[in-house]
């Protein structure tokens, strides 16, 4: 445990942004996963719009990286593409 204050302060804000992370990251992974999932091709289009929202949003925060965020997109873009 620290002793110091701005210690004390630090531990608490790695705890909040940790969770804050972790919130980003799950929402981002379910979008990605929804959208992946989907059959319908029109339904698959918003899931996916819904998910670069997610990655854009994730990135923009600093929860990943911009290249992350990219090469995601990219992959499931290539996935949807071959449903067609």
């Amino acid at each position: 445990m620290p002793n110091l204050q701005n210690a004390k302060k630090a531990l608490r804000q790695n705890a909040k942004h940790a969770q804050r992370n972790r919130a980003r990251k799950d929402a981002f992974r379910e979008a990605l996963k929804k959208a992946v999932k989907e059959t319908d091709l029109k339904k698959a289009k918003e899931l996916v719009r819904l998910a670069q929202k997610a990655l854009d949003k994730a990135a923009k925060a600093g929860t990943i990286k911009k290249q992350t965020a990219g090469r995601k997109l990219s992959r499931l873009m290539k996935k949807i593409n071959a449903k067609k």
